[in-house]
């Protein structure tokens, strides 16, 4: 049990910054660090999303650098103003609690960091869940439903699942049988005149078409290019090579920087276990959904919104390939933010100005709290990601003073002593163990 009313007079270079002695200089260290890897990482991001939304030139020219460099302000905000409330607090009250070197300047941080970030990319965070595969079943058969549903999804949210899934599940609401024909033959006639003109190439490409054709199709499904089968087999290998693309193309910063050093390491890029499990994450997702999809139109007959819970559902099981927290809490908080504001348009929930930020905002400093406090209940991929957004230098934190508060912070930091100087010290500091360090 934390001592909450226990306090400890140490300065903010004993305990946080104690690589520097100076509260300004220690800000711009976090803050070049946090600057530098947040332009790789929203770089990176931005632009495989631009590469795989099919955007325009214009887009390249006048969007994409201006949103790359506000996302990358507000991570860089909310790393470098941590360091810097966490040395205003100090001076304000005088002395640390329990609650101010982790969530008390977690907190401000946060909040004023995501106001930079544009507003559509202010989803609702939530903290750690143990069965992942069962929540992203869940979340994953409401989010295809409310897909299929007229008026369901708008915006990013339902560019992202037609780019997914395909244009073929888009929901028409006036789907007629009979009208599947009709436009068959229609297509049917106009591909023959077409194809009368078509180079031996082009035939060739009919000819395979022409095999995807043959087979079973439900005259509800409006996959008019392909029966059942191929449908679902084309959507796992389309999106098999998207996930095995966005794998590679995350991993080519660090596979360059060991260009000359380690040339071998650039075989990692291609033949890595993670590229083949996002790719099979992907691609499994997309094609149990589609097959089960297909199914239930042949079994029930009729195209029904409710087939897309099932389906999606069962396509939620496509996590056993690619265990994320990452990707299960952002789809989960998405659809949180989602049904919250369809509850503002009907009328049934109240609206609450920036509630979105403050979730953000206190979500984040709960994690920093955790992350000064107990590290051991912190999720290791988050602590390596404070790690590399301050460069180590989120170890260096005097976790053996703050042991007083009864949380074993310094449990996973046993042989680390900060080596101060005296100079700017309030208690006598410890004699450091012999350590290598800048």
């Amino acid at each position: 049990m934390a001592a909450l009313s226990k306090s400890i007079p140490h300065s903010c270079y004993e305990i946080g910054h104690t690589w520097h002695p100076h509260c300004g200089r220690a800000f711009l260290h976090i803050t070049q660090g946090a600057l530098g890897e947040s332009l790789r990482i929203y770089g990176t991001l931005y632009l495989i999303a631009a590469i795989l939304r099919k955007r325009k030139l214009d887009y390249y020219l006048h969007k994409l650098l201006p949103e790359i460099l506000q996302s990358t302000s507000f991570l860089t905000a909310n790393g470098s103003l941590y360091i810097a409330f966490f040395c205003i607090l100090r001076r304000i009250l005088g002395k640390f609690y329990f609650w101010t070197p982790g969530f008390g300047a977690a907190l401000p941080a946060s909040y004023v960091a995501i106001l930079i970030e544009r507003k559509s990319r202010r989803g609702l965070l939530t903290i750690y869940m143990a069965n992942l595969v069962l929540l992203f079943c869940i979340t994953a058969a409401l989010f295809m439903f409310f897909f299929r549903c007229k008026d369901g999804l708008k915006g990013f949210t339902f560019s992202a699942l037609k780019f997914i899934v395909g244009k073929e599940e888009i929901p028409t609401h006036s789907f007629a049988p009979e009208a599947t024909f009709l436009r068959r033959e229609r297509k049917g006639k106009l591909h023959e005149e077409i194809t009368q003109r078509m180079n031996i190439i082009a035939v060739t490409k009919k000819l395979v078409d022409n095999v995807c054709k043959h087979g079973p199709r439900h005259r509800c499904c409006k996959h008019y290019e392909d029966n059942c089968i191929s449908y679902c087999i084309k959507g796992f290998i389309r999106m098999f090579s998207v996930g095995y693309l966005i794998q590679c193309c995350l991993r080519i910063p660090s596979a360059f920087r060991h260009l000359f050093t380690k040339p071998s390491r650039l075989l990692s890029l291609f033949y890595n276990k993670e590229n083949f499990q996002l790719g099979a994450f992907l691609g499994s997702f997309v094609s149990i959904y589609k097959g089960t999809s297909c199914f239930l139109r042949w079994v029930r007959n009729l195209d029904d919104e409710l087939h897309a819970l099932i389906a999606g559902s069962l396509a939620g099981v496509s996590m056993m390939f690619y265990k994320s927290t990452t990707i299960s809490m952002y789809l989960a908080s998405k659809l949180v933010e989602a049904m919250y504001f369809k509850g503002i348009e009907a009328g049934k929930v109240p609206y609450f100005p920036h509630a979105d930020s403050v979730i953000y905002a206190v979500s984040t400093a709960i994690c920093f709290q955790a992350a000064v406090m107990e590290i051991q209940n912190l999720r290791p991929s988050y602590w390596k990601f404070l790690l590399r957004l301050t460069r180590g230098r989120f170890a260096l934190m005097n976790r053996r003073v703050l042991d007083v508060f009864g949380t074993e912070a310094s449990m996973h930091f046993k042989d680390f002593i900060p080596k101060l100087d005296p100079r700017y010290t309030v208690e006598p500091p410890e004699l450091p163990v012999e350590r290598s360090w800048k």
